[in-house]
């Protein structure tokens, strides 16, 4: 069984609506709608978990429960940080689950090919994220904005989602994390921190996140 948790709690400051971007219409659904409907058309996913905001959470389940086609899906209440907000989404997965995936709601240009290879890296070495090589040259500055490094490019890759996790090595990921008290920057940054390698997977530079 596979479960996927979408992140939907952020408030979209950056987009300057006054409201979560995720509700913005994107061709006739909102945003966060046509993602978890892109993981809905694949056989292989069963389970839907979305993550969001704790006062939005009664209107979403309603608004998911209408839609025609879409998978099972629960909605839980996030956390302060998206790290939280995950664990919550994690806590919530079946027992029956043997991988989670964890997409970001506002990633909705995702496509199958991509998801489908992330799974099967998943099953042989139980972790797995897709990205992309970046196009633009990096440079690493200092707090007075001072050039301090350009590492080389060929090595760099942007991380997008999904990443994709075995559902024991996840949690005990996530409850290390909390245990410790350990802030990443994602989820694959908390499986790395526990000695355990994470596969990358070509992604698509047309899985962009929508953010401004």
């Amino acid at each position: 069984m596979i479960s996927v948790i979408f992140p939907a709690a952020g408030k979209g400051k950056r987009m300057g609506l006054g409201y979560n971007k995720i509700f913005m219409d994107l061709a006739g659904k909102p945003i966060f709608l046509q993602t978890m409907l892109k993981f809905s058309a694949c056989e292989f996913v069963d389970e839907l978990i979305l993550v969001a905001e704790p006062n939005e959470c009664a209107g979403l389940k309603k608004l998911v429960a209408s839609v025609p086609g879409l998978k099972p899906c629960k909605v839980v209440a996030g956390g302060k940080e998206r790290q939280d907000s995950v664990y919550n989404g994690v806590k919530a997965v079946s027992e029956e689950a043997e991988i989670i995936l964890v997409h970001d709601a506002a990633r909705p240009l995702i496509e199958e090919d991509i998801i489908k290879a992330v799974v099967a890296e998943v099953r042989n070495t139980g972790a797995a994220i897709c990205a992309v090589p970046v196009k633009d040259t990096i440079c690493r500055v200092n707090q007075e904005l001072d050039l301090v490094e350009v590492p080389d490019r060929s090595v760099l890759w942007a991380i997008q989602t999904p990443q994709g996790f075995k559902r024991d090595l996840l949690i005990e990921a996530e409850e290390s994390a909390k245990a410790e008290k350990f802030l990443g920057t994602d989820e694959s940054s908390l499986v790395r921190r526990l000695g355990h390698k994470v596969k990358v997977v070509m992604g698509s530079y047309r899985n962009i996140k929508i953010t401004t």
